[in-house]
């Protein structure tokens, strides 16, 4: 195989030559032109009121990490409803949420799931 050539298997580069033509694949440049850039975002929570910025990042498309640290520090309580409705609106747009460690989630919008 000319890759093994290539990479280092007997030394002859003279096979980069020899492929034929139906060896190769014609790609589309128009279909790469249009693919759109995932955004992913950092967001942290410091107060129960942060939560509407995570919400609009994931309903505009955005993959957001999420540092829920100083929202801990500070309440539990605004904490668990903080994730309650990061949850719930992950949830409404088809997403997939996780927690990464006891600081971090990752929320993401249905073009993206989290693999466990």
């Amino acid at each position: 195989m000319p890759f093994k050539n290539i990479l280092g298997g007997n030394g002859a580069s003279s096979d980069i030559e020899h492929f034929d033509e139906d060896e190769y694949v014609e790609l589309d440049a128009a279909s790469e032109e249009s693919a759109e850039k995932v955004k992913i975002r950092v967001s942290t929570l410091n107060e129960y009121g942060d939560v509407d910025k995570v919400q609009d990042l994931l309903r505009d498309g955005d993959i957001v990490w999420v540092n829920i640290k100083p929202l801990k520090e500070k309440d539990m309580t605004d904490l668990k409803r903080a994730i309650d409705r990061i949850k719930k609106t992950v949830r409404s747009i088809d997403g997939d949420v996780a927690g990464i460690d006891e600081d971090w989630l990752v929320a993401t919008p249905e073009y993206a799931h989290i693999h466990r």
